[in-house]
């Protein structure tokens, strides 16, 4: 990873500099997007299906913005290889590192999405606390837990072809059951709201995010390690599996 970090961030960059080389909004589409994607999931459960939870909005914004990383990453990462062969079949490159290379550029705009979230709190006055500090190992345990995923898709991905159409039926139904507009454990009866919680690392990385950054709420510190060596194992195993097969990956594609 050491040696082929400068590349990964440096293709990161320009790729983020041509998805708007042709864009008139230039980067404030990075703005514009999620916003617009709060305001339309605000109005919908804030005011059409009354949600009751506190600084909905924000709360709303935390959910996407969480929830659009994950996806993008799964979506690209099903596909990657096949969509870098020209790179793949000229060039001898740890296959991982085309992974780490969309986790860079989908983690920049999850940050600008964080940047309007401060900003919000600021303006709807929420309360700060120390438990804020938990925004960093969560968002850390996101990332590898992401990459992880990323890798073992990526795998797959360059076998079964019908991979990512199943990969977007599946986030389909996690994106309902994670909660992004709504609160898990309140609107799922007892005891299956909090089993789902804890089961969908998601979920519950969505719910110990809003719980610091919101409520002041302490996250479940166990379920978070848990979830942290569940992460790296996955990661490691996904590397592996990418090491011991990537020779065979030109042949197939």
């Amino acid at each position: 990873m050491k040696k082929y970090l400068r590349y990964s961030i440096i293709s990161a960059k320009s790729q983020l500099k041509s998805e708007i080389a042709n864009s008139y909004l230039n980067w404030f589409w990075w703005i514009l997007d999620p916003v617009c994607f709060m305001l339309i999931y605000t109005f919908m459960f804030g005011y059409v299906f009354k949600a009751r939870e506190a600084y909905f909005p924000i709360f709303i914004f935390i959910g996407l913005s969480m929830w659009d990383f994950f996806n993008r990453m799964m979506n690209t990462g099903v596909k990657i290889v096949k969509d870098n062969k020209a790179i793949v079949t000229k060039v001898y490159l740890p296959k991982y590192i085309l992974i780490m290379t969309k986790l860079w550029n989908n983690g920049f705009k999850m940050m600008i999405s964080f940047g309007i979230v401060f900003a919000m709190m600021l303006v709807w006055r929420v309360p700060i606390t120390l438990n804020l500090l938990w925004f960093f190992p969560i968002l850390m345990i996101l990332g590898i837990f992401t990459f992880g995923c990323a890798a073992h898709l990526a795998h797959y991905g360059v076998f079964v072809e019908d991979l990512s159409n199943v990969i977007s039926i599946c986030l389909r139904l996690i994106f309902y059951m994670t909660g992004i507009f709504y609160n898990v454990e309140t609107r799922i009866p007892a005891p299956y709201g909090e089993m789902l919680t804890k089961g969908n690392p998601m979920a519950f990385l969505l719910q110990s995010m809003r719980g610091a950054m919101l409520y002041g709420k302490t996250p479940h510190r166990k379920l978070l390690l848990f979830w942290l060596l569940v992460s790296l194992m996955l990661a490691w195993t996904g590397i592996r599996k990418i090491y011991k097969n990537e020779n065979s990956y030109v042949k197939v594609i």
